[in-house]
């Protein structure tokens, strides 16, 4: 399995500084529905930033409102966006962005759902 030389650097730079940081399983068929039949794996994008290789996110679902990075994505503020959690990691700081994120979830894809 090949891994893109951003997500090589991310994986680096993680190991290096040594965030802390807790895998968590694939969501999918078994994901938890929230009250408003949407599933924790989704949410509704409140506003994005761009990074070199990354789309970051901010969503919310009737759960909690949270943050995710995924491979660059053509996303657009008020879609639904359903994702595949990959890592959880706190205190990431983005230097390319110039911000630290208390939580913020490092994701295989994201994919506006309609």
């Amino acid at each position: 399995m090949k891994i893109p030389y951003l997500a090589a650097t991310l994986l680096a730079t993680v190991a290096l500084t040594g965030p802390t940081y807790a895998t968590t399983e694939k969501a999918g068929a078994s994901a938890i529905v929230v009250a408003a039949g949407m599933p924790s794996n989704e949410g509704k994008v409140l506003s994005t930033l761009d990074a070199p290789g990354y789309t970051y996110m901010e969503l919310a679902n009737t759960e909690r409102r949270f943050w995710i990075a995924a491979p660059t994505t053509r996303i657009k503020v008020g879609d639904r966006v359903r994702f595949e959690q990959s890592l959880v990691m706190k205190n990431f700081n983005s230097k390319t962005l110039n911000r630290t994120f208390d939580e913020i979830i490092f994701v295989n894809s994201a994919t506006v759902v309609k």
